[in-house]
């Protein structure tokens, strides 16, 4: 048995016993197999390994794939009585005839040669020959960011002869839909894979002429979770912030400006940091629709904080040119003097004529209240009352209080109707 083993070895028993029994040498193999008769058909079939990357920016993606062609060579044709086929590595590959395929619209590949080249040729006795490699490749896709990060993204790898027009090469895939094979373990972090699929045609050069071209599609699903964590959510609580300016007092300039230009300039940082990983494409996506207006949001809370100032500092202005124009109108001594800041009911100012401007507000805020001079006169009961109304509607009409309280409502109101919007036409 031993004896035998050794024998069986053909490289032992007979130097060039390979490429005698091929005949290689005895051959042209710059030819194709039938060189001038008709097409030979090539069948292909890939195994995606995985998918390495898919970039935004450059709008590429990186797959790593085990390309097979298979096609009959009869020149390679051998005798045998078991049928067996014999496995060759890339070393036969540069001396006999092989489909000379390309990717279409790569970027960058290459055939992976660690320990040695990831290439097997496998020839059967009767001239058919299996021929597979692993090639890592980079190939582009023409992406769509208009829903981003919303999106999906069909993209394709493409494989074409570059020599043999479809008049010498029938390139084409050998069992149809069952060609393609994935890797159950392919995932990407940003993507969830939908869809592998393979189609055919027909691709025309005006030079050249038609080729046959096989298409590796798949479809990809943006995972939604991160960017709800990282623009979203932000971009909401900040305009959430800037509301907080419509109940802080408007004669805290300090902390009201301060506040809206906090949430101006981080609401600019998180524009500009989502900006930052896109490619700078012309149309409008769906998360600037939804940063933009999150901006805007921010940017009126400012102007409205601006509006209640303005507003009030020409109230206060006007009511100053009153007291200097009629300074005895009163009717009362300054002792009479009540403190009113636009709030009070009429039953409060008449429970509060009789107290001095002492009595009722500390020495710390006497600066902080606006000045009301009710004539306290002899006139009827139903007179003075006619007066006060009229100069308590005129107050509410003109209190700066009333923008922030419809602020309050407006603001949240209408941000939750555009989410209600926005979600319902992007999701």
């Amino acid at each position: 048995s031993r004896i035998y083993n050794k024998n069986n070895d053909v490289t032992k028993t007979w130097k060039g016993r390979t490429e005698q029994l091929l005949r290689v040498d005895d051959h042209d193999f710059t030819m194709r197999p039938a060189f001038g008769g008709p097409a030979i058909p090539v069948g292909v079939d890939v195994q995606v390994e995985s998918l390495d990357s898919i970039s935004e920016v450059d709008m590429d993606f990186t797959m790593t794939l085990y390309l097979r062609h298979y096609w009959k060579d009869e020149r390679l044709s051998f005798p045998s009585t078991t049928n067996k086929s014999m496995t060759f590595d890339g070393r036969l590959v540069k001396k006999i005839w092989v489909p000379d395929v390309f990717f279409v619209h790569s970027k960058r590949s290459f055939i992976h040669d660690t320990t040695t080249d990831n290439i097997m040729l496998r020839v059967f006795p009767d001239g058919h020959v299996l021929y597979s490699m692993r090639i890592t490749v980079t190939a582009m896709c023409n992406m769509d960011f208009s829903r981003f990060p919303l999106d999906s993204q069909t993209c394709s790898l493409e494989l074409e002869s570059y020599a043999y027009t479809d008049e010498d090469l029938m390139l084409y895939w050998k069992n149809g839909n069952e060609s393609l094979k994935t890797d159950e373990k392919i995932s990407l972090s940003q993507f969830l894979i939908q869809k592998f699929h393979t189609t055919s045609r027909l691709a025309f050069y005006s030079s050249t002429g038609w080729y046959n071209r096989l298409y590796i599609n798949f479809t990809l699903r943006r995972h939604i979770f991160f960017f709800l964590l990282q623009t979203y959510f932000p971009a909401t609580l900040m305009v959430m912030l800037s509301w907080v300016s419509f109940w802080i007092d408007r004669r805290a300039v300090p902390a009201r400006v301060s506040l809206g230009i906090t949430t101006v300039l981080t609401m600019s940082t998180i524009i500009t940091g989502v900006n930052a990983s896109m490619p700078r494409v012309s149309y409008i996506k769906a998360v600037d629709i939804y940063l933009w207006v999150s901006f805007v949001f921010v940017f009126l809370s400012v102007l409205e904080y601006a509006a209640v100032n303005y507003l009030t500092t020409v109230q206060e202005r006007k009511e100053r040119k009153l007291r200097e124009r009629f300074p005895c109108t009163c009717g009362i001594p300054h002792s009479k003097t009540m403190m009113l800041d636009g709030n009070y009911s009429e039953s409060d100012a008449n429970s509060l004529a009789g107290y001095t401007r002492n009595q009722m507000v500390p020495e710390e805020e006497k600066q902080e209240k606006m000045v009301v001079h009710l004539a306290m006169s002899n006139e009827s009961n139903s007179s003075r009352k006619r007066g006060l109304k009229g100069h308590v509607g005129l107050r509410i009409i003109q209190n700066t209080h009333a923008i922030d309280k419809y602020s309050r409502l407006i603001f949240p109101g209408t941000y939750i109707f555009f989410n209600l919007i926005y979600w319902s036409v992007f999701s």
